[in-house]
């Protein structure tokens, strides 16, 4: 079981960016679904967005949709998570995740993706 590693979180105010990275799997090595999850304090994980590695195919949660902005470095096996627009509502811990299958195969269901980041803490506050 891989471990992937998550970095970028952080604090920013309403309307801010950030940008968070995951280190994962040989992207270049085969067919891999990677995706940001979000968890609230209290709540299940929820799927943000998730790129095939073979062709960068991507798909996004509808909460998300034109403010999130996943994509991926082959090359450099990194992941991208680029958030603009935050909202208070955005705060949450953030995991990345893999698996070796297509994508649409799991969409967002957590309990699909064998291998997790540790997550990184995204606070959203004025």
């Amino acid at each position: 079981q891989a471990q992937l590693v998550e970095s970028g979180g952080g604090s920013v105010q309403p309307g801010g960016s950030l940008r968070l990275s995951c280190t994962c799997v040989d992207l270049s090595g085969g067919a891999n679904c990677v995706a940001w999850f979000r968890q609230f304090a209290g709540k299940e994980r929820e799927g943000v967005a998730q790129i095939y590695s073979l062709g960068h195919t991507t798909h996004y949660a509808d909460s998300v949709k034109g403010r999130f902005t996943i994509s991926a470095d082959n090359a450099k096996n990194t992941v991208y998570l680029q958030m603009n627009n935050l909202q208070p509502e955005d705060t949450a811990v953030y995991y990345c995740a893999s698996v070796a299958t297509l994508c649409q195969l799991v969409v967002f269901y957590s309990d699909e993706y064998t291998d997790w980041g540790q997550g990184t803490q995204v606070t959203v506050s004025s």
